[in-house]
């Protein structure tokens, strides 16, 4: 253990008495240490009344949904190959509680605190075979104390891209011993399986698993039921169909008057509008728009109460848009145009739909791949939104030519789910 390594712990550690203080309010902050209140404890309790030690246990981490897809869709194709095993999930964002549920694990809460203390009790508790990191989010006081129980390490759908702050200053320093103790990191790509290792991973330790949220998307994609509750009240449209996921106010103020103007030239088309946090107050800063561009909107919870769906359905709930895009004949993806960075454009893609976003897109490799398939379209402000939105709606041919392109583009990518199980099941045999 280094020096930093050594601060850091202490400093996790001096941290617990201020923790009650930092729970107060709704910030993410404080909801995840409400949610880590008595973890260790429900882990020991969890372990007492079902761990069997005679089974191997794989315990997969992820810091939130996201990089959640990447981990269920490995979790579910090894759980078919190893049904006997335990598995453990853990994630450290409030923003997947929910999430985890969903997981097919036999445990699933919030990763603990990353101090000795609660690490040690953790792993005693769960006497893991395997930790499966996802993405990037590997901790050194976990990565060291499992690495000394004799506890396989794997970072899984690794990406690591020339411009993240881990390969440089006090954070390179501080993480690369944790990522040097991985006993395989099975990235998204090459280029990415090469920059580990300027964090200490040995080439033989490397390799390219690819990403496994194409196959979580694929799979849910082919799951929907188009006579769900949900989708059901909305298919019978004969126009078309615009979804816009996870939206924020900045993509707002350009796609409701592009999409306005649109609909003026092309007729019967409506919008799905699903903002990325429908809280009240964004709910009626988007319907106080959509008024002003006398535009009618129709909530998603009166329609499903048999409301009828006008012009604009506003999503006032968090959980469908993944199923929502399989009724859109063009979609948009939010984060392009703020800071919050674009959302996941794998979603609609599955389903065979063109794709729509703002310029800012660096954060999403699969937006470039995208625009490069001829699947996507970038828009730099509102009038070229408008435009794009305009070629799409009124041009069947181009909607079913890039729609194809998106679909061949994420069938393309499948099957990393069941080479990270492959990863996974390699490493408990060597336990």
């Amino acid at each position: 253990m280094n020096i930093l390594e050594s601060l850091y712990a202490g400093a996790v550690t001096a941290l617990h008495p201020a923790l009650p203080l930092l729970a107060r309010g709704e910030g993410k902050l404080a909801r995840g240490i409400r949610g880590r209140r008595g973890v260790v404890e429900r882990m020991e309790a969890w372990a007492r009344a079902e761990r069997d030690p005679a089974r191997p246990l794989a315990w997969f981490h992820a810091p939130s949904v996201g990089e959640g897809l990447q981990a269920r869709a490995v979790v579910e194709a090894f759980r078919e190959r190893m049904p006997d095993a335990q598995v453990a999930y853990t994630y450290f964002s409030p923003s997947a509680e929910r999430f985890g549920a969903t997981v097919p694990a036999d445990f699933a809460d919030y990763l603990p605190f990353d101090a000795p203390g609660d690490v040690r009790r953790a792993l005693q508790a769960l006497r893991p075979g395997v930790i499966a990191f996802s993405k990037y989010d590997v901790w050194p006081v976990l990565t060291r104390e499992a690495k000394a129980r004799g506890t396989r390490l794997a970072l899984l759908s690794a990406t690591l891209p020339s411009s993240s702050g881990r390969l440089s200053g006090l954070a390179r320093m501080l993480l690369a011993p944790a990522y040097a103790r991985l006993d395989a990191v099975a990235a998204i790509s090459a280029n990415d399986a090469e920059r580990f290792g300027r964090l200490g991973v040995p080439a033989a330790r490397r390799t390219v698993m690819g990403d496994a949220r194409f196959d979580q998307v694929w799979a849910r994609a082919a799951s929907v039921d188009d006579a769900s509750p949900l989708l059901a009240p909305l298919l019978n449209f004969e126009g078309l169909t615009v979804v816009a996921g996870s939206t924020w106010g900045h993509d707002e103020e350009r796609l409701l008057p592009a999409f306005a103007a649109a609909r003026e030239l092309v007729g019967d088309v409506r919008l799905v509008l699903v903002p990325h946090e429908p809280t009240p107050a964004h709910l009626h800063a988007a319907e106080a728009r959509l008024r002003a561009l006398g535009l009618r909107h129709t909530r998603l919870a009166d329609v499903l109460d048999g409301a009828t769906v006008q012009e604009v359905l506003v999503v006032d709930r968090v959980g469908v848009l993944g199923e929502l895009y399989a009724v859109a004949d063009v979609a948009y993806v939010g984060g392009g145009y703020g800071t919050a960075g674009l959302h996941s454009v794998l979603e609609p893609a599955a389903f065979g739909t063109p794709v729509l976003f703002g310029p800012r897109h660096a954060n999403a490799r699969e937006a470039a791949e995208l625009l490069a398939a001829g699947a996507a379209t970038e828009a730099a402000d509102e009038p070229a939104l408008r435009d794009a939105l305009l070629h799409l709606l009124s041009d069947p041919a181009a909607r079913a030519r890039r729609g194809a392109a998106a679909r061949a583009y994420v069938q393309s990518g499948t099957g990393a789910a069941e080479r990270g199980a492959d990863v996974v099941e390699d490493l408990l045999g060597r336990v």
